[in-house]
């Protein structure tokens, strides 16, 4: 991998401030940027700067972001002055309750937090086997080669959230094409801007119909606090564009990056496709998680006050920046960490973050690859890319990292 050259940037690195996103458009689809993984060896805590000219701290070591991360001077209000966007705004009061501090955070976290418990989740593991196992039919029963994004990776968590959250899964052309657009970075801001009013309007016309007709499902249970007066109708509808964006669309870019590493490391794929005993099954999808990375734009925090950290001072009203790509590449924390090793203990990553804000949705992503990665390759034990890696149009525009196609046969 090699990184991309311009007179901005080297005038930035001159300065003693390097660019930030570092490039990984070449090479290793896997790997963070060289430059990156340098910066973490050599000064694990410096300066980068943004596409607003701006210049928040990047911390690289695992230690370090856990420290910052579960630090309570440390703000994830996206409002306050210094903190780091990694897009330009709109101006509009679009904010979900994961970019909130406490206690409003916690108070909007709390409606949530229950229909993701991981006993609840564990419930619907028979609901997510025949999802998966319906969804294999379909493909096998199809044309051959096929696009497995299309086919496999994108309609099962697409499934399963619409299941969970009472939206009609008859819509997800819809839902799935701004979702799209939202976290495309090389979109303008007007664009993105109409993709969320699109999600944000649907999502109030589904929570009006739950208001008038509550069902089982997690919507209704926002409805409920709507009427009760616990929640506004606007709050609910923005946690349901929330929770349907990051239900499908980071677990969809897993499934389907996950089997382009597997196929890449026969040796490990048949670890897993041979395995029964659901504890090597879930420590296998851990150090996938570990491993690969789709959230690459880095967690963005701000100082509240003045933090001594790794020999440095982030000084109240700076960013950080917190990428859990290379943490979780820490040669301190995991041995050999550029090698995918399915029997190691990677239950230290930080994919899921750390903290209070740490991802809500993580027994749910953790179940759905679970009984992906343990159906896929043993039902379809000959699956292989129709095309070679390199040729791959890999997510590098986006938000969310991933394939964008992932042709494969049997």
């Amino acid at each position: 991998m090699t990184i991309t050259s311009n007179p901005a940037e080297d005038r930035a690195a001159d300065s003693g401030i390097l660019p930030f996103p570092m490039d990984r458009a070449t090479g290793c689809p896997f790997d963070p940027p060289p430059r990156l993984q340098a910066q973490q060896q050599e000064k694990p805590l410096v300066r980068v700067r943004l596409w607003d000219g701006s210049t928040p701290w990047l911390v690289t070591r695992h230690a370090d972001q856990r420290a910052l991360l579960g630090d309570p001077r440390v703000s994830a209000d996206i409002t306050r002055p210094g903190y780091p966007r990694s897009a330009p705004s709109n101006g509009r009061n679009n904010i979900s309750f994961i970019l909130m501090d406490d206690p409003e955070h916690a108070r909007l976290r709390r409606m949530v937090t229950g229909s993701f418990a991981v006993k609840r989740v564990q419930a619907m593991r028979p609901a997510v086997q025949r999802i998966v196992d319906d969804q294999i039919d379909d493909m096998l029963a199809g044309p051959n080669p096929v696009d497995l994004v299309q086919a496999f990776a994108l309609p099962v968590p697409s499934l399963v959230i619409c299941e969970l959250l009472g939206v009609p899964y008859d819509d997800h052309d819809f839902f799935q094409r701004n979702s799209s657009a939202l976290v495309k970075q090389s979109l303008s801001v007007e664009e993105r801007t109409a993709a969320h009013g699109a999600l944000l309007g649907y999502l109030d016309d589904l929570m009006g119909e739950k208001l008038a007709r509550p069902a089982d499902d997690l919507l209704s249970s926002l409805a409920t606090r709507v009427k009760d007066g616990e929640l506004s109708r606007e709050e609910a509808a923005q946690m349901g564009v929330l929770l349907l964006l990051a239900g499908h669309e980071t677990t969809a870019n897993m499934i389907a990056l996950g089997t382009v590493a597997l196929l890449e490391h026969p040796d490990q794929l048949a670890l897993l496709r041979d395995a029964d005993d659901p504890k090597v099954i879930a420590a296998a999808v851990e150090e996938l998680l570990r491993y690969l990375n789709v959230t690459h734009s880095g967690r963005r925090r701000v100082a509240l006050e003045d933090i001594e950290i790794a020999g440095e001072v982030i000084r109240a009203g700076e960013g950080i920046v917190l990428p859990n790509e290379i943490a979780n590449r820490d040669p301190e924390v995991f041995t050999d960490p550029d090698h995918l090793d399915l029997e190691r203990d990677a239950r230290r990553h930080v994919a899921f973050g750390f903290g209070v804000h740490q991802c809500l949705g993580q027994p749910l992503a953790r179940l759905e690859l679970q009984v992906v990665y343990s159906t896929l390759y043993r039902r379809v034990p000959t699956l292989r890319l129709a095309t070679d890696v390199e040729k791959l149009p890999y997510k590098h525009d986006g938000a969310v990292y991933g394939v964008y196609e992932l042709p494969v046969a049997w």
